[in-house]
């Protein structure tokens, strides 16, 4: 039996590892389509998104196996139950790189006022971020996972400069509304890439520190920060 589960164990991490890249790259390629104003790779994205599927129904596949036959405990049953929440997070960022492909084919082009935005800014941020908490999970790095939900507040807040930013330009010329209300989606998607790998990094955090993290993350990330131990 215990054999039987390392080899089960060891099909799925070769299928999130596949998944984990496939994943990143796609938001890489999503990057380059907007930056570059690349239809054609905007076009490969979406094709592309077919896999990215497959791949999410054959991990939750063997992690229903593995549960049925094999009675997995302790940090085996942690990455197990980790594994498939990581990958429902990684196929949902795979649906965001479509979206944000879908977006610049609907405009076309890169808008003129691109560059007054805090886009490129977001899109480094949130690939940094997928990487790290990809790169914590293959890992097992709980100090890249700490990095990455930290690395969230700043997502967060160059997403919502960017919505002041956007519906300024708005308000200069009614032929800015179209391209910007395709910036502000494409601005609260990388907010969600954000979001998506801040929750990959906690279920790290949860497989190798035993932890669960979740929204009360300063608690455990900063408690040396405390001085209450002094006063008492």
């Amino acid at each position: 039996m215990e054999r039987l589960l390392d080899e089960h164990l060891e099909k799925l991490k070769t299928r999130v590892i596949k998944m984990c890249s496939l994943v990143d790259e796609q938001v890489q390629f999503a990057s380059k389509a907007v930056e570059e104003g690349n239809l054609e790779i905007a076009k490969l994205i979406i094709e592309r998104d077919n896999k990215v599927d497959k791949y999410d129904l054959k991990i939750d596949k063997i992690c229903q196996k593995i549960f049925a036959v094999a009675q997995p405990v302790a940090m085996d049953l942690r990455y197990i139950m980790s594994a498939l929440t990581i990958n429902n997070n990684l196929e949902r960022i795979g649906d965001i790189a479509v979206n944000i492909a879908e977006s610049i084919l609907l405009i076309q082009k890169k808008p003129t006022f691109y560059s007054q935005t805090k886009l490129t800014e977001m899109f480094f941020l949130a690939q940094e971020m997928l990487k790290d908490s990809i790169d914590s999970f293959i890992n097992s790095n709980a100090e890249l996972a700490k990095k990455v939900i930290i690395a969230d507040d700043r997502l967060d807040k160059l997403n919502a400069e960017n919505d002041s930013i956007l519906k300024e330009i708005m308000k200069q010329s009614a032929d800015n509304i179209e391209p910007a209300v395709a910036l502000l989606v494409m601005s609260r998607e990388l907010e969600r890439i954000g979001d998506h790998s801040t929750n990959i990094a906690e279920d790290v955090f949860f497989i190798v520190e035993a932890q669960l993290v979740k929204h009360k993350y300063e608690k455990y990330f900063f408690a040396d920060e405390n001085d209450d131990d002094i006063e008492a």
